[in-house]
């Protein structure tokens, strides 16, 4: 995997086999709506636990992308998280910008998330959606933070109506 190039000229597409690959990683282009839908027919005890669990399985599956693009040369914070912001936008994840804040914390704003759009489109939500956002900043967490850290969705624009989602990545707390 060649980072130096865009992620869309690391695409290769496979029509024969149904696939799209960025290296070993392979792809899939879906309606955020369809996805979204899903999580807006469950009621709000199944929502939380749905949303939580696509949360783990992204901090699972997109922590193997953090760790390849680690190997192919973004191993420190910096490229890691430009990379991480590259990529999420061509993968039409929203423009993510990280700010570095007191004590070793790093918020991450998400302007025009797939998610929240899909979920502010049909009525907003009763709670923070952008679960897969939580799930690779949770990966990004050790790097980002230190062992221990912890991502989490402090403002969503499914629940506020507004444009941007804000997280925090957050160092473990001492004595926790």
């Amino acid at each position: 995997m060649d980072l130096a190039l865009p992620f869309h000229a690391r695409l290769t597409r496979d029509p024969a086999q149904g696939e799209m690959r960025d290296g070993s990683i392979r792809y899939l282009m879906m309606r955020p709506d369809a996805l979204m839908g899903l999580f807006a027919r469950l009621d709000a005890q199944a929502r939380k636990a749905a949303l939580a669990a696509l949360s783990a399985s992204v901090a699972e599956f997109g922590g193997r992308s953090v760790a390849a693009y680690r190997a192919s040369g973004a191993a420190a914070p910096e490229p890691l998280m430009r990379t991480i912001a590259e990529t999420s936008a061509a993968l039409g994840w929203g423009c993510w910008s990280f700010a570095p804040q007191p004590r070793g914390a790093v918020e991450v704003r998400v302007e025009n998330s797939p998610f929240a759009s899909a979920l502010a489109a049909s009525g907003g939500s009763d709670c923070p959606c952008c679960a897969p956002i939580v799930g690779i900043l949770s990966a990004l967490a050790p790097v980002l933070a230190g062992d221990g850290a912890v991502a989490r969705e402090v403002e969503c624009g499914a629940v506020t109506a507004g444009p941007s989602c804000r997280f925090l990545v957050e160092p473990k707390r001492v004595g926790a």
